[in-house]
């Protein structure tokens, strides 16, 4: 489209000049004239931008300024806000370093990290250099918290640098969290813990028939062992009482202890 606007502009003079129909300062002032028709009919035209905010140096969605007869940048900055992540102890968890526009062929990924909370490049320390995208921790400790940083090279031109704040739960701290909720709910009115609602399935788990069989028939059986051992006990102790046999030689043999 720009180029039939230009053509219809520029070449009719372009046809005159050649021909030497007039003299030069004609001209100029005629080509001064097709550049301001061709400036206003250009700023008419609808512009279609594939700039992506917030982030990254975006050469796909440049526009062409027919002021300026230049090509104008997105204009939005290398660095990216710091997306937040939260994660429990010992899961895994995962950082893309993905743009929505179009990146080079020779694209260079390099991923940086730092303890404390921030987008200095200086407090960051480098950890891979490549072309994979994907930064996994398999699974994640306390010392893993920080920030982590993406920078997306191309020809040691910087396109886009992406933030990621990791933040790990310690496991102590979330058993801690999970007391402190069920003493908080012991403290409701009525010391009582608030009513399940109507969504939450509740069902009373009940043994089935054989398993209360088989419980209470090994009770009776611990019952009737115990009572028999009792009986043979009480037996023996009688035995032993009302034998006077047992006790005459029990005597005769103290005495003969005595007198040797």
């Amino acid at each position: 489209m720009l180029k039939n606007i230009l053509m219809a502009e520029i070449m009719p003079i372009v046809e005159e000049f050649d021909q030497q129909k007039n003299y030069d300062t004609v001209y100029e002032s005629r080509l001064q004239a097709a550049a301001n028709n061709f400036i206003a009919a250009a700023s008419r035209l609808p512009r279609a931008s594939e700039c992506f905010p917030p982030c990254g140096f975006q050469v796909q969605g440049a526009v062409y300024n027919c002021v300026t007869c230049q090509y104008d940048s997105c204009e939005f900055p290398l660095d990216c806000p710091v997306k937040e992540i939260k994660v429990n102890e010992n899961n895994r968890t995962q950082m893309w370093c993905k743009v929505p526009f179009l990146l080079p062929t020779d694209a260079e990924i390099i991923w940086r990290y730092s303890v404390e909370r921030t987008v200095l490049m200086d407090r960051f320390d480098e950890v891979t250099v490549g072309v994979d995208p994907l930064y996994f921790i398999p699974s994640a400790r306390p010392e893993h918290s920080g920030t982590y940083q993406c920078e997306i090279f191309s020809q040691e031109h910087s396109l886009v640098r992406i933030y990621y704040y990791l933040t790990v739960v310690p496991l102590a701290q979330i058993g801690h969290a999970e007391l402190q909720g069920v003493f908080e709910q012991a403290l409701l009115p009525g010391g009582r813990f608030p009513p399940l609602s109507s969504t939450d399935p509740f069902t009373l788990w009940l043994p089935s028939p054989a398993l209360v069989t088989t419980c209470l028939t090994a009770m009776l059986l611990l019952v009737f062992l115990s009572l028999g051992a009792l009986h043979w006990l009480s037996y023996q102790t009688g035995n032993n009482e009302c034998d006077p046999a047992q006790e005459t030689k029990l005597t005769e043999k103290k005495k003969y202890l005595i007198h040797c």
